[in-house]
């Protein structure tokens, strides 16, 4: 993105207070953990200001939410959701600069790539703590718990970028020629 240095940095703090504020909302009336909301502010950020930016959101909103609220729990599952968000911020952007501007095709593989992140994190990090996981937990957690979050997320996130590319707060990128 053009964005200066300044803004991105701007964008992305503001990101990181949703990635505290949204899951309180949320578990608040008891949705957290079904719609996801920390994902959203990530999923934004990778989009606006690019793959190092969202990456670096996905790895810091899991732990600042942890060490200010004590959601998610710091261990296992805030570095794992450390991991998966970091993914989802880093191949948001990347997706989205690489694809110029396909916004649901970028969003789709970062949402598929951030939950094999997921699996693989969770797999290591529950059985360094000892407790079970295997692939139905997985495939539960990842995407029959998740669905409510993954349906918003397919269609907040698009209208969200499209409205602030229209608003001129967001550009979309060129398209890559092949060489």
């Amino acid at each position: 993105m053009k964005h200066s240095h300044t803004k991105n940095l701007v964008i992305t703090a503001f990101c990181l207070a949703l990635c505290v504020v949204l899951p309180m909302a949320f578990h608040a009336i008891g949705a957290g953990q079904a719609f996801l909301p920390m994902h959203i502010p990530v999923l934004l950020c990778g989009f606006l200001c690019g793959w190092q930016y969202g990456a670096v959101c996905g790895l810091l909103g899991p732990l600042l939410s942890s060490l200010l609220t004590g959601m998610p729990p710091i261990f296992p599952i805030a570095p794992a959701m450390m991991l998966e968000l970091c993914a989802y911020g880093l191949l948001t952007g990347l997706f989205y600069h690489r694809l110029g501007g396909n916004l649901y095709l970028s969003l789709i593989g970062a949402m598929l790539g951030g939950r094999v992140v997921s699996g693989i994190a969770n797999a290591v990090l529950m059985g360094i703590a000892g407790k079970p996981y295997g692939l139905s937990m997985f495939l539960s957690a990842a995407f029959v718990t998740a669905l409510p979050g993954i349906l918003i997320q397919l269609v907040a996130i698009p209208l969200l970028v499209a409205a602030l590319q229209k608003a001129g707060l967001a550009e979309k990128p060129k398209r890559h020629r092949a060489a």
